[in-house]
């Protein structure tokens, strides 16, 4: 993406330790869990890829078809899995997004995308519109969820913590700071 070395890093390292994070969440007893955060896990790593700042790295063109090919599958994935619910649009969402970010640096490497000196893309700003609310109300939602550090064992009485891969306020955390990624990445396109 386009954009100075320190933050593009910065977004980088942020990416990739969701990514990680979103691998140790597979590890959860909760199939739906397990579900989602695979997906999480192919979008922070690809969006910590993405990020990789052109003055150090300028990937090839074909490496743009790449990713716009690897993440408009995940959208394709995400749309089928909406048939079980809602929950899944924000995923459609994001890969969408991804898939659309890609396929612009494929069309235009190394410049600014953009129409022409026009402006923003309406593509983009309603993009742009999306991820920013989604960040907002993902923070407010943050704020408003219990930390449970500890959860109950058998019927003994005993306490057991919870696993990494339970706790939904990293969970949640997790998906906001992808959400402030994609907004960060949607402003440098």
């Amino acid at each position: 993406m386009h954009g100075p070395a320190s933050p593009g890093w910065l977004l980088v390292a942020l990416c990739a330790a969701a990514g990680a994070y979103c691998l140790l969440r597979m590890r959860s007893a909760v199939e739906e869990q397990r579900r989602a955060a695979g997906g999480e896990a192919l979008m922070g790593f690809g969006m910590a890829a993405m990020a990789v700042p052109a003055a150090v790295l300028t990937p090839p063109r074909w490496a743009w078809l790449v990713y716009a090919a690897v993440f408009g599958t995940a959208a394709l994935h995400a749309l089928w899995a909406t048939r079980a619910g809602p929950h899944h649009l924000h995923h459609l969402m994001g890969a969408f997004a991804m898939a659309y970010m890609a396929a612009a640096m494929a069309a235009a490497p190394g410049h600014h995308h953009g129409t022409g000196g026009s402006g923003v893309p309406p593509l983009t700003t309603a993009l742009l519109l999306y991820f920013t609310g989604y960040v907002l109300l993902s923070g407010v939602r943050l704020l408003s969820v219990p930390v449970l550090a500890v959860g109950h064992g058998g019927g003994s009485g005993t306490v057991s913590p919870l696993g990494w891969g339970d706790r939904p306020e990293l969970a949640r955390a997790c998906r906001l700071s992808m959400g402030i990624a994609t907004v960060a990445m949607l402003l440098t396109l």
